[in-house]
């Protein structure tokens, strides 16, 4: 069992129980509630008192920690029946809710785990979104599953700024898996193509993305940067 050649950071934890006693058919992307770099990220997990780890982490900037080997169960999800058959990913957020990923942060989960599908040999990637459904379904031999936290714990993990894009996310990775690549040519990272600031400042004026605490949450979600469309918005009203 390999690990992913995206990894740019190594930090083993000893936060783990050894050997999977499950096969890989799940992959469980968590928040941070905070922008940590990967070198931060490996700082706090190597903390026997944690007890706690990820298989991957990914830092504010895109890069990737490699926490616990593929081939080992982490501690992650406050369950061990779906850690030893996840790989369990740590994704730089921000602190506060929605606890929104920046488009670095998401496509990189994009990449690694279009990786991580390939190379256990999947073709799909599938999210529920209904708990019961997602945890007694029965992958099929090319099939991955998402879970999250929040289903086996009292946590928003992983916000809800990742979860509202997870139905993306399956459905970019899947495609991305049945895409065939052109000989001697590199497939492209995704990309989330967002508008400019002054734009959804206009948008913002005109009333298409509500107001006060709904609007802030909803520009953060589809991650804008709320204090920079404020003060445009602002400076287009004076």
């Amino acid at each position: 069992m390999s690990n992913s050649k995206l990894v740019n950071y190594k930090k083993l934890s000893p936060n783990h129980s050894g050997k999977r006693t499950h096969k890989i058919d799940r992959i469980t992307p968590h928040c941070v509630v905070g922008q940590c770099s990967v070198e931060t990220l490996g700082s706090i997990f190597m903390d026997r008192n944690r007890e706690a780890s990820c298989n991957y982490g990914i830092g504010t900037d895109g890069r990737v920690l490699l926490c616990v080997e593929e081939k080992n169960r982490s501690w992650c999800s406050s369950s061990n029946a779906n850690d030893q058959r996840a790989i369990t990913i740590e994704c730089a957020s921000d602190t506060y809710s929605p606890y929104a990923m920046n488009s670095k942060v998401y496509n990189k989960l994009i990449k690694l785990c279009i990786d991580i599908c390939k190379r256990n040999k999947k073709k799909k990637l599938l999210w529920f979104k209904d708990k019961n459904k997602s945890l007694s379904y029965k992958p099929k031999p090319d099939e991955m599953v998402i879970t999250v936290h929040r289903w086996f714990a009292n946590k928003s993990c992983p916000g809800d700024g990742l979860y509202s894009r997870l139905g993306n996310v399956a459905k970019e990775v899947t495609k991305a898996l049945n895409t065939p690549n052109k000989k001697g040519t590199k497939s492209k990272e995704t990309t989330t193509k967002k508008k400019s600031i002054d734009s959804i400042a206009r948008e913002v004026i005109n009333g298409k993305w509500g107001n006060g605490a709904d609007r802030k949450k909803r520009l953060i979600s589809a991650g804008y940067d709320y204090n920079a469309v404020q003060k445009r918005v602002n400076e287009l009203l004076r």
